[in-house]
Formats: structure tokens, sequence, C-alpha cells
């Protein structure tokens, strides 16, 4: 597709119809020009020409000028029109957007469960979320979903959003983020990869993204299953950042401990259970 026909899309997408892109691109290659031969250069029927121009004048693109009983048009220097169309679409948008969300914000708890398949529609989900972020967002992610993800997450801390959470890999490209303790034994034992972001404590994301077309997650506005979600990497941040704290013989010690409890709890039988209640 040629850079004319392009703009000649973009154009209608923004309402214009397909003369009147002709028309106006072709006033601003050569000016004035009168009906005859706008309607000869952008080939527009001379049955239509008049029609367009006076549709054209009334969206302010082009001007009439009569010049010798004749009557000649002008582009509107297109920096104009173009700072016009912003103005008049950005008081669309603010208007739709202040009635949707009042709207919107007036309905019960949304507590839908939506759930996303494939990787790279789950990709683009978050990205549109990180968009949209205004202050605070907190991941439980793997290196190679974040490779996906930096780009967007850096524009967002630009303009002031914090990010925090918990990181599995080994080229952390965020400060902010805590790497996982033992990450090479960590990431050989699983089996998947696992995500876990929430956007402006108003959105939740969480599921399996390390199966192609087969990854799932669900995504949910539900405030239980994001009080979940933020408790789930907040444990995961006390207890890296604790072990992180300790010299070398308490660390090993640490993970002794954690070893053994991990071990035990797929492995207790309900009289050990009752042990450990009254032990605590």
């Amino acid at each position: 597709m040629d850079q004319e026909l392009l703009i000649m899309n973009n154009m209608k997408k923004l309402g214009f119809s397909e003369y009147e892109s002709k028309a106006y691109l072709k006033l601003l290659e050569e000016f004035p020009l009168n009906g005859y031969a706008l309607s000869k250069n952008s080939g527009i029927p001379r049955s239509r020409i008049y029609e367009v121009l006076k549709s054209l004048i009334n969206k302010q693109l082009v001007f009439e000028q009569e010049e010798e009983k004749n009557k000649l048009y002008y582009p509107v220097d297109p920096d104009i029109v173009i700072k016009k169309l912003k103005t008049h679409y950005d008081e669309m948008l603010d208007g739709i957007s202040q009635f949707t969300s009042r709207v919107y914000k007036e309905k019960k708890q949304d507590d839908r469960l939506v759930i996303i398949k494939g990787r790279q529609n789950i990709i683009e989900f978050l990205i549109m979320l990180i968009k949209g972020a205004e202050n605070r967002i907190a991941v439980s992610i793997w290196e190679e979903e974040i490779r996906d993800l930096v780009g967007e997450l850096k524009t967002a801390m630009e303009r002031g959003v914090v990010l925090r959470g918990i990181y599995f890999g080994e080229a952390n490209p965020f400060e902010s983020l805590v790497p996982h303790r033992r990450i090479k034994r960590y990431m050989a034992e699983k089996k998947e990869r696992y995500i876990s972001i929430i956007i402006d404590g108003s959105h939740t994301i969480s599921g399996i993204v390390s199966r192609g077309e087969e990854s799932k997650v669900t995504w949910t506005r539900d405030e239980g299953f994001i009080e979940i979600s933020e408790d789930y990497i907040a444990h995961d941040l006390l207890v890296n950042l604790y072990s992180a704290s300790l010299d070398e013989k308490t660390y090993r010690e640490f993970e002794e401990f954690v070893d053994n409890v991990h071990d035990r709890y797929f492995s207790y039988t309900s009289e050990e259970l009752g042990m450990y209640k009254t032990l605590k």
C-alpha cells in the first residue's frame, strides 16, 4: 500500500469520504484550482466535485475565493487542520470517557472471571492495561514475559507509576523488582511459567503463560481475587527480602527449614496437622 493510499484510508477512518480525501490531498499538491481543474486532477466526477467542495468548506478544510468571476479553491494549512482534528476528537473522547466512567463505576462490584487464551493475546491485553495504569503495578513475573512488557512498564514508570513485585530470572531489568531466591534451582524445578499482575488495585490477571496458544489466564476486577493476588505477591516479597538479609550460616539454616516445611506440607497426616497446631 503506497503512502497516499494509506493516508486516504486513515482520513476515511476519521470520517472523511473517499472523494473528500482525494480533493483535499490534490489541493495540497497544487492550488488554487477551480472546480473543473480539481475534478480533472483528482479523478472526481464533475457531477460530484462541487458537492465535495461544499462539504470540505463546511468542515473547514478548504476555503473558496472569487477571482475575476471564477471561483478558486485553496486548502487550509494542514497543521491547522491537524490541530483542529485533535482538539475535536480530544473533546469527544473526554466526553465519552467522563460519561462511560461514571456509568461503569455506578455498577455493582464486577465479580466476573474472564478467561483469556493464547500467550500473545494475554501479552497484548496486559499491554493495554499497563497503558492505562495510573498509580501502581504489582507483578510476579518470569523473564520470558517481562521481555515483552518491559517497554510499556518503563513508559508507565516514567509517568509516575510505581512498580513492585517478584522477578523470576537472572537479568532483572528493574531495581524495584525483587529477584526470587535460588532462581536456577527454582526455574529448573518448575514445569510451567506463571504470571500474576495487579493494575491499580482494580485489575488482576493470573495464570499459566508457558503453553503458547494453550496458555490461559483469568482476568477479574473482583475485590476478593485482587486481595488474594496482593497477598501472594506480598508473601513472596517478604520471604525473599528476609532471606536476602541473612548472613550465610543463617541463610542456609533458613533454606533448610523452608525445604522441610515445603516437603512436610505435601505429606502431612491429619495427626501431624493436629500436633502442629498444638505446638503453634
